[in-house]
């Protein structure tokens, strides 16, 4: 068979996690690194045909290409690990420890944030070549996200920041949903399909991902966006970390962990 029932995958979602959390240093820092980086080229994909076309589900529906292929390599997000990691901790796994999975978050969110902000620059360079143009409309259009998802928040004062923590949660759980989707099946095909669905859902839906954040501000500030360093991470990147891990912890992690690992079938006795 090529799909794995959930009491089979929620098990492997457990040792992967045990797995990331023994990984050396330099390795953690530079998949992770990758996963942004890739992530950050199907955001401009995703970006540039919404921007071309006008249509925003075609950017949504064409973005996943970038999630498939960092999984299949092998590569990190921080949303995955925030899902992963914390269920060999509560399985009790030897070793497993707190301080070793915050270690971890900070490895994968540094370099996460390397590589997106890698591609930022390159793809500054490319609208502005070299930085001695104007960046024409994608510029523009990319800054205004980020104007749009910063000062718009603010705007809201403490309603839009739980706003965005919201838009967090509910972004981490499809983002999570897709890298567990990747698990029931064996085959690449069925793998592809499966992350493909939820991963657009949360693309088409505005929802706030970190990691493509990571990208998408920096990248607006390069090409002069009228928004701060500042009010990127007040009012964008750290209310969607922590909605990220509420979302694909509590909502994919442990409903699946709970449900399907540690929960037995109960014998019932007649008479």
């Amino acid at each position: 068979m090529s799909y794995i029932v959930p009491a089979e995958f929620v098990t492997k979602m457990v040792d992967a996690g045990e797995s990331k959390l023994y990984m050396a240093t330099r390795d953690a820092f530079i998949r992770a690194a990758m996963a942004g980086a890739i992530l950050a080229i199907a955001a401009v994909f995703a970006i540039t045909v919404t921007a071309q076309t006008g249509i925003p589900i075609l950017g949504a529906a064409l973005f996943p290409v970038g999630f498939c292929m960092l999984y299949l390599m092998g590569f990190d997000l921080l949303t995955g690990v925030f899902m992963l990691t914390p269920l060999a901790w509560l399985d009790r796994r030897p070793g497993v420890t707190v301080t070793a999975i915050l270690k971890h978050w900070g490895i994968v969110f540094a370099g996460n944030f390397t590589g997106a902000l890698a591609v930022a620059f390159m793809m500054a360079v490319t609208y502005t070549y070299g930085f001695t143009s104007d960046p024409g409309d994608m510029g523009a259009f990319i800054s205004h996200i980020g104007e749009n998802r910063t000062l718009g928040y603010a705007a809201h004062g403490v309603g839009g920041w739980f706003t965005i923590f919201i838009r967090g949660v509910l972004c981490n759980w499809m983002v999570s949903l897709g890298v567990v989707s990747a698990m029931i099946s064996t085959t690449v095909s069925g793998k592809v399909i499966a992350m493909w669905m939820p991963i657009m859902l949360f693309f088409g839906m505005g929802f706030e991902h970190s990691v493509v954040n990571m990208y998408l501000f920096p990248s607006g500030i390069m090409l002069g966006g009228n928004f701060s360093i500042m009010d990127y991470l007040i009012w964008n990147e750290i209310p969607v970390v922590l909605g990220n891990l509420v979302g694909g912890l509590s909502i994919t992690g442990l409903s699946l962990y709970v449900t399907h690992l540690k929960t037995a079938p109960r014998k019932h006795v007649l008479g």
